[in-house]
């Protein structure tokens, strides 16, 4: 059965590797055989990887997308176990991670680390201390 997909204009789609922009309108188009592909969403650049969670899901992102996984694979483990020890909260979701990857499941293994991204975010935001006050608020 072909997978639908729809591209926003000007979003972008990876194919096997291959990075395709759409143009000034939206389309819709099937895609009939089986292949990896990654929407612009869940794409995180070297250059926004900017966290040790976002570090991870970039390395999930080559486990999917390489013909050989193997380097990233254990490039991940090395992260993981990095983040385990820095933060130790996080060992749930990269258990689950692991476990993903361990059963070579690598697009589930990418929407964890999405997850793992979005509570990195909730907690930097915690850890992060108000603004300053407003001028002329009580003190």
């Amino acid at each position: 059965m072909p997978l639908r997909l729809e591209l926003k204009p000007l979003e972008r789609l990876i194919i096997n590797g291959a990075l395709i922009r759409n143009g000034d309108r939206r389309s819709t188009f099937l895609i009939e055989t089986q292949c990896k592909f990654l929407r612009e969403s869940e794409i995180i650049t070297e250059s926004e990887a900017d966290t040790a969670c976002k570090q991870i899901h970039l390395t999930l992102t080559v486990i999917y997308l390489a013909d050989d996984p193997a380097a990233g694979i254990d490039l991940f483990f090395r992260q993981a176990g990095e983040l385990i020890r820095l933060m130790p909260a996080a060992a749930p979701q990269i258990a689950a991670i692991a476990e993903a990857v361990e059963a070579g499941t690598f697009y589930p293994a990418i929407k964890l680390g999405r997850k793992l991204v979005e509570w990195e975010a909730g907690m930097l935001a915690q850890a992060l201390p108000a603004g300053p006050p407003e001028p002329g608020a009580a003190a």
